[in-house]
């Protein structure tokens, strides 16, 4: 079955959703809108589609999906538009950049029998599934304990126009936060608690590139986040707390040697791939062993394929069967995010009150996914 979808922002992670609309001919992208139609005219040239307004996009009874790619802090409005118009949704990181905001999409969606699915889907790739797979096989034993670190010095140095990168609901956190944070409740379960401090080392930043290079913007949101996580863990003869992990997120750092993701159990350690890409390396080593042993991926999707989630999604609207990149576990995230900072400013832990199910594995050979990709 061939779904037809609707792109709100054709900027450039639009040609990574266009690419796999290709590849995996599930859907077929009917609409491109943007606050700037020529960019979207570009697109839509380029990929065989139509450039729309957005009142255009959402009012199109052909259109049964739509893909919102906006800036984060537009991700509320456009989403509730798109639900409100009766289109199942599919959403950039962040879900929204408040829980209120998060919350009100989710019940918008409630409310109409309406789909939410939102990014990152990259736990869906092989390099986190295929170490979902050996987690949940005991590999590595009962998981105690994680670290996951995103290090870096910030996006001004290449990215033309950062302004947003250092707003409330972006900074190193929501922007990079979201890949980490799913994939550690993909395989440890729920956030329970958190602790968390938060700082900035400047107070602007400087564009190093492009027409504007040279040109200072505010840091209006911390740039270097530290995060104590508890999980809910999977195990029921566990001890009553879960994993528990420790997170750093930060734009203040210049160069680093550290892990991007490791899992410690009681036999063994899992070190996973960078969550912001679908592959490898995948490596294991087992209590005792002198070794790291890298580990085949048995999952389909090793390179960048960027809307497999909304992939997933369709599908399982088809098949009336829950989705795996779903709003609820963005709306998991989120919280947990939030709850960091709130942590931060409060100086002491708190309890995170949402909760999300572990999505269920991806399959060796989704049934949707084309032979020619197995």
């Amino acid at each position: 079955m061939t779904h037809s979808i609707g792109i709100i922002g054709s900027g450039n992670i639009s040609s990574a959703y266009l690419k796999i609309a290709h590849e995996l001919g599930l859907f077929r992208v009917a609409g491109i809108t943007d606050l700037d139609p020529a960019r979207a005219q570009a697109q839509a040239s380029v990929h065989g589609s139509r450039a729309l307004g957005l009142d255009e996009l959402l009012s199109d009874p052909e259109i049964g999906a739509v893909v919102n790619l906006t800036p984060p802090g537009a991700h509320a409005a456009m989403s509730l538009a798109a639900l409100n118009a009766g289109k199942h949704v599919y959403s950039e990181k962040p879900l929204a950049i408040t829980r209120e905001d998060g919350q009100a999409i989710l019940e918008a969606a409630r409310t109409q029998g309406l789909r939410v699915g939102c990014a990152p889907d990259t736990f869906l790739g092989a390099g986190l599934q295929t170490a979902r797979e050996l987690l949940d096989a005991g590999r590595i034993g009962r998981p105690v304990a994680a670290t996951a670190f995103m290090l870096g010095s910030g996006p001004e140095s290449w990215h033309p126009d950062p302004e947003f990168f250092y707003q409330p609901g972006a900074g190193p956190l929501f922007d990079m936060g979201p890949y980490y944070l799913t994939a550690l409740v993909n395989l440890l379960g729920s956030v329970t608690q958190v602790g968390g401090s938060a700082v900035s080392a400047q107070t602007e930043r400087m564009i190093g590139s492009g027409v504007r290079q040279g040109h200072r913007v505010p840091v209006q949101t911390p740039t270097h986040v530290t995060a104590q996580l508890t999980f809910e863990g999977q195990e029921t003869n566990a001890p009553a707390n879960g994993p528990v992990a420790t997170f750093i997120a930060s734009f203040d750092v210049q160069a680093s040697e550290l892990p991007r993701i490791e899992i410690y159990g009681t036999a063994g350690t899992l070190s996973l791939p960078d969550p912001n890409t679908f592959g490898g390396p995948l490596r294991v080593r087992g209590a005792g062993e002198d070794h790291w042993e890298t580990i085949e991926l048995s999952r389909p999707f090793q390179d960048n394929a960027r809307g497999i989630g909304l992939a997933d999604m369709l599908e399982a609207v088809a098949l009336g069967v829950p989705h795996r990149a779903s709003g609820e576990l963005a709306y998991h995230v989120l919280d947990v995010m939030q709850t960091v900072l709130d942590a931060a400013a409060a100086e002491r832990t708190l309890p995170v009150h949402s909760r999300v199910d572990r999505p269920s594995p991806l399959s060796a050979r989704p049934e949707w996914l084309p032979a020619k990709m197995a």
